[in-house]
């Protein structure tokens, strides 16, 4: 009896020993778990909420967790917080919208020093991609500007005055594209009669968005143009030309996503926007943030990682991913078939 009693009991330690092993294993692979955060420009903003869709569904499949936070406005150091924040919690990888090309390059420093993997999306520092590990950007911004000002040309009728408004006078991305249509309309002859008359920044808010809007009316009198390259610009932009009834006269264009400009879309008074899935690259990034974590990619130019629905993508010069080639121009004839 007593030995059947040492047996259970030397059963029962056995047993918990297991359990507290157990126990020790699942908590030390739960603090080895890839844990991805993303930083937007600011929070609120659609665009970015699809970004952060993708996001989540790749870490759905991929088994890693996932957060995002962000500031509330778009400003040059708004994120900077954010960023520190980020790197005393000890995350894996730390993607980001950076709303400056440079203002946080020390704090990217740092967290790179601690481990943390650094992974621009949709807007890259160009010029200081030394202090990321790699870039997700939709398309090859390059083209951006240029096919920009070639639409604006074409809703033109190829002549008149014509304003951008743009985000924040820091946003990396933006200012690439200006400085790109300003190339555009110096060297182009067929581009001589179009004229850039001002360049206004809404702040990536909608309101402001709006107000600098109604300035461009009152201020250029015979504008025939308004170019904004900003999901929130554009649909600001577009609400005060219908309450201004200056649709038809003034061409609206730019970057927006389908379901804030369908309504003007389909109404007629915006012809044609582009832009392209933003998911996409929430779904790459989430993907290439994981083979790096993981060992499975070391990121040089050449090197490619398959994202399932985008095939494999390729790593460019500078350590760049580009989702895809082109744009997609949105008009009254296909924006129906796109939801997001």
């Amino acid at each position: 009896m007593a030995t059947s009693r040492a047996t259970t009991q030397k059963g029962m330690a056995v047993a918990l020993l297991a359990v507290a092993l157990l126990f020790i294993c699942g908590c030390a692979r739960a603090s080895h778990q890839i844990e991805i955060v993303y930083i937007p420009k600011s929070i609120g903003i659609p665009y970015f909420g699809r970004v952060i869709q993708g996001f989540a569904d790749g870490c759905a499949k991929l088994g890693c967790k996932f957060s995002t936070v962000g500031p509330a406005t778009a400003d040059a150091t708004s994120q900077l917080p954010y960023v520190v924040a980020q790197i005393q919690r000890g995350v894996s990888v730390i993607a980001i919208t950076p709303n400056s090309i440079d203002a946080l390059n020390r704090v990217f420093d740092h967290a790179r020093r601690r481990g943390i993997r650094i992974i621009i999306v949709n807007a890259d520092i160009t010029g200081f991609e030394t202090h990321r590990d790699a870039a997700v950007l939709p398309v090859d911004f390059a083209r951006v500007g240029p096919d920009q000002v070639e639409l604006m040309a074409r809703l033109m009728g190829g002549s008149g005055d014509f304003a951008i408004l743009s985000a924040t006078t820091d946003a990396p991305d933006q200012n690439r594209w200006i400085a790109d249509i300003k190339r555009m309309l110096a060297r182009e002859p067929r581009l001589a009669a179009l004229h850039l008359v001002k360049v206004a920044y809404g702040d990536d808010e909608p309101e402001k968005s709006a107000t600098e809007t109604e300035a461009l009316l009152s201020n250029f009198p015979d504008l025939k143009g308004l170019l904004s390259p900003t999901a929130v610009g554009l649909p600001a932009a577009a609400r005060v030309i219908v309450t201004r009834r200056a649709a038809g006269r003034v061409h609206v264009t730019g970057l927006g996503t389908p379901d804030q400009m369908r309504s003007y879309v389909e109404s007629g008074a915006v012809k044609a926007f582009q832009l392209w899935d933003p998911y996409e690259q929430g779904l790459a990034a989430a993907y290439l943030a994981d083979g790096m974590v993981r060992g499975k990619l070391a990121v040089a130019p050449g090197a490619s990682f398959a994202v399932p629905g985008l095939g494999n993508l390729r790593i460019g010069e500078k350590d760049t991913v580009l989702v895809r080639e082109d744009m997609l121009t949105f008009t009254s004839s296909n924006i129906a078939r796109y939801r997001f």
